[in-house]
């Protein structure tokens, strides 16, 4: 030890503010990565279904458009909902893992807001680049599979899923107009300020221009509407105001490590199992329940 009086061989007393910080500074980048990895792989594993949900398979949509009876009808449903059916069984699983790794409700909420807000985002610039995505038809098959999206939030509950349902919004609201009728009769207030008020006036001309309907033979919206949405745009255009349709997805970290640890609950950690890698790493000895 050293001498009370001082001399080199005293003991000097580290400040804990320097190495803490610097392990925050650690905890939050791994937080941060894993957070996105875990986030990233959820999308490419859905990526592949969604270019399937945004349209109607060709001959499903022929045998629902023509009318078919009894079994072909009841077969073409089933094919129509299979690609939803599989985004909400990639769901499911993924929010299984999350709670059996006790990963804190906080940070599984914000995972599936940034999920569906990622749905919202393919799925709207898919429809607006795609005409014969705009069919009357078609906006009931993306309606039904919502539809399935909606029902998973409900039985994920809000302690999980959160505002997720609000992040498709956008999809929600173009689909709305697809399948709404008497179009013709709606003035520009009505579709902006009732039906589709999160959509821009770029955003409504394009899926006003581009719709077709391939069941009943109605129409899009009036000549005058669609001359005031031209009006609109160009005044927009003067003023310098974006004239791009399309949405951009957020990949940013929608967290701090403060707002995560205000978040986390009291857990015992003798009551949760090491998974093999801590298991059999000496590194992470303290981890595991000690013998008295």
């Amino acid at each position: 030890m050293g001498s009370i009086n001082g001399g080199v061989d005293t003991l000097r007393q580290v400040e804990a503010k320097y190495p803490a910080l610097l392990f925050k500074q650690q905890l939050t980048a791994y937080v941060e990565k894993i957070y996105g990895m875990i986030r990233d792989n959820l999308k490419k594993e859905i990526s592949p279904l969604l270019g399937l949900c945004i349209q109607a398979p060709r001959t499903s949509r022929a045998s629902l458009v023509k009318g078919a009876r009894s079994v072909s009808n009841a077969s073409a449903q089933q094919a129509l909902i299979a690609h939803w059916q599989g985004i909400v069984k990639s769901l499911g699983n993924f929010l299984n893992t999350l709670k059996s790794n006790h990963v804190p409700p906080f940070l599984v909420r914000k995972v599936f807001t940034q999920i569906f807000s990622f749905i919202n985002v393919q799925l709207f610039n898919s429809l607006l680049l795609r005409r014969e995505c705009c069919s009357f038809s078609n906006g009931e098959y993306v309606k039904a599979g919502l539809a399935e999206l909606e029902h998973w939030c409900y039985k994920a509950t809000d302690e999980y899923a959160g505002s997720a349902w609000d992040e498709l919004k956008h999809i929600r609201q173009a689909i709305g107009f697809l399948v709404i009728h008497q179009k013709p009769k709606k003035t520009l207030d009505e579709i902006s300020h009732d039906l589709c008020p999160v959509l821009s006036i770029q955003q409504l001309y394009r899926i006003s221009t581009m719709y077709w309907d391939d069941k009943y033979g109605t129409h899009s919206v009036s000549t005058d509407v669609i001359s005031n949405m031209r009006v609109l745009m160009t005044e927009d255009s003067n003023n310098a105001v974006s004239n791009s349709f399309l949405l951009d997805d957020d990949s940013s970290i929608p967290f701090s490590v403060d707002d995560l640890s205000k978040s986390m609950e009291q857990i015992d950690i003798a009551d949760i199992e090491p998974p093999p890698l801590i298991r059999e790493n000496s590194g992470f000895s303290f981890l595991l329940p000690q013998c008295d």
